[in-house]
Formats: C-alpha cells, sequence, structure tokens
C-alpha cells in the first residue's frame, strides 16, 4: 500500500569536508530528527555509508521502518545530479569519481539523488523559503567560498554536464588575487568570500601601517571576517572600507549575472550575508551602476529565510520531492 505524503519523509544530507549532517524532513519542511557524523575520518566511501547508514537506520525505523522514506537527497561538493557522482571534490579523501548517489540508494534500500551543495541551497530555497513560488532567481551563499545556484522558468540551470552555475569562479578582475585553490586570478570568490575579505582586511592594513584600526589588535594570520564585522560595527573606518571595496566587486559581478539571466531576485545565504547593509549596500549601489537600463530597479536584493543550521539538509531533502516515481538510483 503507498503511504501518503503527508506521511512520508525524505532524508536530507549534506556532505562536508569536516562533517556530514543530515534529517528526516516532511512534505512541509518539518526536520523530525538531526544527526551528524565525521566525513574526514573515512578513509574509504564504503566506511562512510557504513557509518552513515548505522547513524540513520534508528530514526528511520523510529519513525515507522524505510516504507514512509519517500528517496534520499544530497549535496556533495563537486556533486554530479546527471551522474549521481561526485566528481573530484579537493576537500574531500575520497578522489576520483565517487557513485555515490547509487551506492547509498543501494545501501538504504531506497532511490537517492545527488547534487552540488549549492544547487541543493537553491532547490531548498525555492521549495521551502524565500523563493518559493519565484521562477527565476539566483542563489549565492557567501561563506568560505561563493557558492551559486541559477534558476530560470522554474528550473534549476545544470549545464549539459551538470556543472553549470560555478559563479564565484568568474573572472572579475584579470590578473586579480590568485586563488589558491583553482589557481586562477582574479575570481569572484577571491574577493567575496569570508576568506576574500580577510585577506582584503590584511592587504589594507599593509599598504599603509600609519592609519588606525581596531583590526590592528590581531595578528595577520588571526584576522578573519567575523574579526572584520565586529571592528566595522565599532565604527573602525578601515574595516568598513574593507567591505566597500568587497561590495563594490560583488556588485559588479552581479550586474553581469542579473545580464545574464534577468532574475526577480538574487538570495543570499551564507556567514557574510550577516553583515547586513555593510556589504549589501555598497553591492546594490555598484551593481545598479552597472546595469543597462532596462534591467535596473529591477531586480530585489533578499536574504534566505531558511535557518543556517538547517538549509543544507532542507535543500538535499528538497531533491526527493521532485523525483519522478519511476525515477530510481538503484
Amino acid at each position: 500500500m503507498t503511504v501518503p505524503i503527508s506521511q512520508q519523509y525524505a532524508i536530507g544530507i549534506d556532505i562536508g569536508g569536516t562533517n556530514t549532517k543530515f534529517g528526516l524532513v516532511n512534505h512541509r519542511g518539518d526536520i523530525s530528527y538531526h544527526g551528524s557524523i565525521s566525513t574526514h575520518r573515512h578513509e574509504t566511501i564504503e566506511a562512510f555509508i557504513e557509518d552513515l547508514f548505522q547513524a540513520i537506520m534508528p530514526a528511520i525505523e523510529e519513525s515507522g521502518g524505510i516504507g514512509v522514506i519517500r528517496g534520499i537527497g544530497i549535496g556533495a561538493p563537486n556533486g554530479n545530479i546527471y551522474k549521481g557522482t561526485i566528481e573530484y571534490a579537493p576537500n574531500l579523501k575520497w578522489k576520483g569519481i565517487i557513485p555515490l548517489a547509487s551506492m547509498i540508494g543501494a545501501k538504504f534500500g531506497v532511490q537517492a539523488r545527488l547534487t552540488n551543495d549549492a544547487n541543493a541551497a537553491a532547490v531548498g530555497e525555492m521549495t521551502y523559503g524565500a523563493a518559493k513560488g519565484m521562477r527565476d532567481f539566483i542563489m549565492i551563499t557567501l561563506g568560505t567560498g561563493v557558492g551559486s545556484g541559477i534558476v530560470a522558468n522554474g528550473q534549476l540551470i545544470y549545464g549539459h554536464d551538470g556543472f553549470a552555475g560555478e559563479l564565484g569562479h568568474n573572472i572579475i578582475i584579470p590578473d586579480g588575487r590568485l586563488h589558491p585553490g583553482t589557481g586562477e586570478h582574479g575570481s569572484l570568490e577571491a574577493y567575496a568570500s569570508a576568506t576574500g575579505v580577510a585577506r582584503t582586511a590584511v592587504e589594507f592594513l599593509e599598504r599603509d601601517p600609519s592609519v588606525p584600526s581596531l583590526m590592528r589588535a590581531y595578528a595577520s594570520d588571526e584576522i578573519d571576517s567575523r574579526i572584520v564585522y565586529e571592528c566595522a560595527m565599532k565604527g573602525d573606518q578601515l574595516a568598513m572600507e574593507v567591505y566597500e571595496f568587497t561590495g563594490r566587486i560583488l556588485g559588479l559581478a552581479l550586474a553581469n549575472f542579473v545580464m545574464f539571466s534577468s532574475p526577480e531576485a538574487i538570495i543570499f545565504f551564507g556567514g557574510m550575508s550577516k553583515a547586513g547593509d555593510l556589504i549589501m549596500k555598497p553591492t546594490r549601489e555598484h551593481m545598479e551602476k552597472h546595469l543597462l537600463p532596462i534591467f535596473q530597479n529591477k531586480v530585489k536584493l533578499i536574504f534566505s529565510e531558511l535557518k543556517e543550521a538547517d538549509a543544507a539538509i532542507l535543500g538535499a531533502s528538497a531533491l526527493v520531492w521532485e523525483m519522478r516515481p519511476a525515477e530510481n538510483s538503484l
């Protein structure tokens, strides 16, 4: 007998370089169970999947058994939704191409679907959050890196190979700052991420040692985006200039993205977005400045409505409700 959707659950799994978080989610987006395991301590993918299985099964049994599980959604770095694979993820121990969706689907006995973490966030926002009802928007995650998901005509853009939407690696300043992870120079992520903000602060401090700043109380290797934010909130002029500089680059990038897909909104998520007007005011100013008149004053810049602690799990679980009945990873 088919279980009514009101009694079904999706399992949302968010695989990070350090930890993997998971939860049981109903169709309204309510999370009835949270859990996590270590990602990096597992030398093999088989050991990781076994540990994940042992961690999740008690919650499945308590919720009514595997029959109430509609499917498993997985958000992972370098995830390919077409193939259900993780491909050459630099921050994971398991190298090469890992057919994770089929492996997890076989282990649990239910269908599984996988995409990259930023695309999962966009699906989650469209299903449960600020983008509910929107057909055209861009999701930008401002954290350690800059992730993105692009939705057009109600569909997430994956591209022919499943890897579309890497807006953080667009070159914004030719021959600019080196991105150590990619070897590219001048990418958006090198400037607009939390890591980029910290690097900008250090560069500004070193550029003119005579300029006073609260940030000088910290060694260069201690400065992170949190310290920059706290100093800016105390009125530190140099820290505020860091946000002005970052917003100028982010705004320029967003102007390019708007003229590409003409979204209704750009939705921000991640630790950096908590800086609020410090970064959003210069971002909007410079975005509008670089837009053609037909695009100006049309795009909303808004913040995610998903709780940060739950967003990755919700985004991954949202993949399950999109599954067609015939779609199966087994």
